[in-house]
């Protein structure tokens, strides 16, 4: 397994590819080892041949992304932890993709809960503050669409009422506004979600707190948006996850 590895690295070095000779001298195998090691890694679909050339193949490839995926997700979950630890709120990471609200991470404790999903949360995004940060990032039409599907309903007393007052709240929206709300989604609960721009994804990081600690929640997510902001600044923090 070691030396077939070393194998798929050298191949991996090599942006046009290698022959056989070349990688077994490159990895200190003998020539008949290697080709036994290639042969092998090329009918699993780790190699690929082509007029005696050695390349990456699909299998190697979907093993790439999917470390490379797993590397960004162990980055956002570092992130939201510790801005959990600092700020002393629960955080949650969400992105708009395919017509849906989807909630990625979440960093809470027991000193710090989340909220819970009593209803479903992409069914309601009209009533929580990271589904009105997300619609606030579409387009008009895309917006529509969403709403077409899951229409404005209150689940709470304070939930917006009709969908042409969500309609004005997020068309009033600053571009990088914090969005908030109160005891729109679960009784007892303020939350302010603040918007991400990298690239064409809808994002957003959100904060939670009870709402006889409301006087925390603007402060706390000024200061979320500032080291949120630090972080993409630093590319460290990929959305497309």
């Amino acid at each position: 397994m070691q030396r077939a590895m070393r194998l798929l690295e050298a191949v991996a070095a090599r942006e046009y590819g290698a022959p056989a000779k070349q990688l077994a001298r490159e990895v200190g195998l003998p020539l008949p080892t290697a080709y036994h090691l290639l042969r092998t890694l090329t009918h699993e679909g780790y190699l690929r041949r082509e007029k005696g050339v050695f390349f990456l193949g699909e299998a190697a490839e979907r093993l790439s992304g999917a470390a490379a995926q797993q590397k960004r997700r162990s980055t956002v979950g570092e992130a939201l932890a510790q801005w959990r630890d600092s700020i002393g709120v629960p955080v949650y990471y969400a992105v708009y993709r395919e017509g849906e609200v989807e909630v990625l991470g979440v960093a809470d404790s027991p000193a710090c809960p989340a909220v819970a999903e009593w209803a479903d949360f992409r069914r309601t995004a009209h009533a929580h503050a990271i589904g009105q940060c997300l619609l606030s990032q579409l387009g008009a039409e895309a917006r529509r669409d969403h709403l077409d599907r899951h229409p404005v309903q209150q689940i709470t007393p304070y939930t917006v009422r009709d969908e042409q007052t969500l309609l004005r709240r997020l068309e009033g929206l600053g571009r990088m506004d914090p969005v908030v709300e109160r005891q729109e989604y679960a009784l007892g609960t303020v939350c302010a979600a603040i918007p991400l721009t990298a690239g064409a994804t809808a994002a957003a990081v959100a904060i939670s707190l009870p709402s006889h600690q409301a006087d925390r929640l603007l402060p706390a997510a000024r200061r979320l948006q500032a080291e949120a902001g630090r972080l993409l600044g630093t590319r460290a923090l990929s959305i497309s996850i």
